[in-house]
């Protein structure tokens, strides 16, 4: 997941991240996937990061992630304790996000 972390979110978040956001809900829900845990993580990743010279991209992408509220929600309930982890952090992280571009003063 390093790698895609790098591409998608990482060091600032991209017109790519905004695409990415809802295939990696799909894939935090489908058991199948070894890797859940990272992949929540990853949208706690793209949650915290930025792009301030564009900051439509940025709300679209943080928006986009804060849309997966309900599954959030699902994923503490799931029956991998990892995955439960993850969610819950996230679900703070969604609490508590307050960024300047989506909550402007």
């Amino acid at each position: 997941m390093s790698d895609l972390s790098f591409w998608i979110g990482e060091l600032a978040v991209f017109d790519a991240t905004v695409a990415t956001v809802p295939f990696l809900w799909e894939l935090a829900v489908t058991e199948a996937v070894a890797t859940r845990p990272e992949v929540i993580e990853l949208q706690q990743t793209v949650l915290e990061q930025g792009n301030g010279a564009q900051a439509e991209i940025q709300l679209a992408a943080h928006q986009a992630v804060l849309s997966g509220r309900s599954t959030v929600d699902l994923l503490t309930q799931d029956d991998s304790p990892a995955v439960r982890a993850a969610a819950s952090h996230l679900l703070t992280a969604l609490d508590i996000h307050r960024c300047e571009t989506c909550h402007p003063l």
